[in-house]
């Protein structure tokens, strides 16, 4: 009988046993703390970084660093990582915390939190303000130590505000920024008082599918005008700029070349620039919601071209040539026709695990962090998953590094850059203008724009209907009128979708009087 029973009762006391044989004090750990193989207790520290970046990124550098601080600092480091959305998702919850903090930092030192203290402690002009002074003396802390990508644009914001600060890489490691330029083409790839770092760089260009323009006979686009030929009508892919930060950022480049072609003359410039951007659309076969849709159709051979950020032109294309063994599409950066930006981390103001922040910035910008940007998946140093597809922000691996580690060997933004000079003064500050105006000139009304583009090109093309180009390309928002338009975006939302939609109404009945001139060829 006993025996029956201890049959029955065995696996059960076995899976009782696993816990208790399994438990952190019969694996040499203890709370805080792991051992190595002499039992000598090894320290964990922690790390708290907010970030956009895909799990890719986020993975690659969570491994590669743990390895790096147990060699270096001899301690273990674990990641938590705060998913709070997109950039624009994480730029609102930091500010929001910030406030939510100083405020309770203010009412614990009883001095009475206001409308205007909320406004003021994060105006970075108000130097003569002492709520702005009692915020940055402070160490107000939202319990995150960095900001992991994003931009420079929002990361120099943070800066100037105060929620970002000197994480001292420069004073620590001098010899790294002989290799880093602080700005490059007009874009800064670092802060000089160390508030952010840029880790890699990105460009904007064209996306193409090169058996599409071999079966077309064209040569593959060089510039940003190319995308506006005739051949290419209903050939091209565009993205609505409303929904992807990326492409906005493509037309910019287009408005920038174009105004720097015609300088000083800006406002001639506004307009070429203005007019590629119609065209390009004119030439469109569809307008997706997202970039990455819009590489997609270019690979997929639905259209010929379309513009990209390098990022997702080069994925796109690693990705088809897995799946068909041929390259079909490429990425092209157009001759000086596109920035160099670059992709930062800064450290938050009050970071909790200062030390280990530091060494997490110490390691991206080092050669070991650098390279794993650029090298190929599973070669040593590089990723060991996934290539990340990214140019590094130090120029001396692109020398170093061996070309056959390289994902793209002959890719070096640097030197693919050309004469690019980037004004920031000329377009930077209308930027929510221009994606909104696209949106109203060209994708909303874009039957009516290609109407009136197929009658120019069926009745003898551009030259043999100057009126009708005239038409086309009229404008309802100049460079001299941008600021206020820009302001107008601004007013309550019945304000805004009344004043789009008296663009879009412009635009139509213009497309409409140019299609009727090009049918009588004029």
């Amino acid at each position: 009988m006993w025996k029956r029973i201890l049959a029955a009762f065995l696996p059960i006391a076995i899976l009782v046993a696993i816990p208790l044989i399994l438990k952190p004090g019969n694996t040499n750990s203890i709370s805080g703390g792991t051992a190595d193989l002499s039992g000598k207790e090894i320290p964990v520290d922690s790390l708290i970084i907010v970030t956009p970046h895909p799990e890719s990124i986020k993975q690659e550098f969570e491994n590669a660093f743990q390895d790096y601080y147990l060699q270096h600092y001899g301690r273990k480091v674990e990641f938590d990582w705060r998913n709070v959305g997109g950039s624009s998702d994480i730029v609102r919850y930091i500010t929001d915390r910030y406030e939510a903090a100083f405020r309770q930092y203010c009412e614990s030192r009883d001095i009475p939190w206001t409308d205007q203290n909320a406004e003021d402690f994060k105006n970075p002009y108000l130097e003569d303000s002492e709520i702005r002074k009692l915020f940055l003396n402070s160490d107000t802390s939202i319990g995150i130590d960095l900001f992991f990508g994003g931009g420079t644009f929002d990361q120099d914001r943070f800066a100037r505000i105060g929620f970002a600060v000197d994480a001292g890489c420069a004073q620590r490691h001098p010899e790294y920024f002989e290799f880093i330029p602080q700005s490059f083409a007009g874009e800064q790839i670092y802060d000089p008082q160390g508030r952010f770092y840029g880790l890699c760089l990105s460009s904007f260009g064209i996306a193409c599918n090169a058996d599409r323009f071999e079966e077309l006979k064209l040569p593959l686009p060089k510039t940003w005008k190319d995308l506006a030929q005739p051949a290419l009508f209903q050939k091209i892919a565009i993205a609505d700029p409303t929904k992807s930060g990326s492409i906005t950022k493509c037309y910019e480049m287009i408005l920038q070349q174009a105004m720097a072609e015609k300088a000083p003359d800006l406002a001639a410039g506004w307009q070429l620039g203005f007019d590629r951007i119609r065209l390009i659309a004119a030439n469109a076969r569809q307008a997706t919601d997202s970039a990455g849709t819009l590489v997609r159709t270019v690979s997929s051979g639905e259209a010929a071209a379309g513009m990209c950020i390098d990022f997702y032109g080069f994925s796109e294309a690693i990705w088809t040539e897995k799946l068909s063994g041929t390259r079909r599409l490429i990425y092209i950066m157009p001759e000086n026709g596109s920035a160099v930006t670059a992709d930062p981390i800064q450290m938050l103001r009050g970071a909790p695990n200062r030390k280990t922040a530091e060494a997490f910035i110490d390691f991206l910008l080092s050669r070991e962090g650098q390279q794993i940007w650029m090298l190929k998946a599973g070669v040593p140093g590089g990723p060991k998953k996934e290539a990340l597809l990214r140019p590094c922000v130090r120029k001396d691996l692109y020398d170093i590094c061996p070309r056959e580690d390289l994902n793209y060997p002959d890719y070096n933004p640097y030197q693919l850059a050309g004469t690019f000079q980037y004004h920031g003064e000329w377009t930077g500050r209308y930027f929510s203008l221009i994606r909104v105006l696209i949106k109203c000139i060209a994708l909303d009304p874009m039957d009516d724009l290609r109407d009136a583009w197929q009658a120019i090109l069926e009745n003898g093309g551009p030259e043999a209907c100057p009126m009708a180009m005239k038409e086309l390309c009229e404008l309802p928002v100049t460079f001299e009128e941008a600021a206020q338009a820009a302001a107008g975006l601004s007013g309550s939302p019945a304000e805004v979708t009344a004043l789009r939609r008296s663009w879009t109404d412009e635009a139509v009945r213009h497309y409409r009087k140019a299609a009727e001139l090009a049918r009588e060829r004029k």
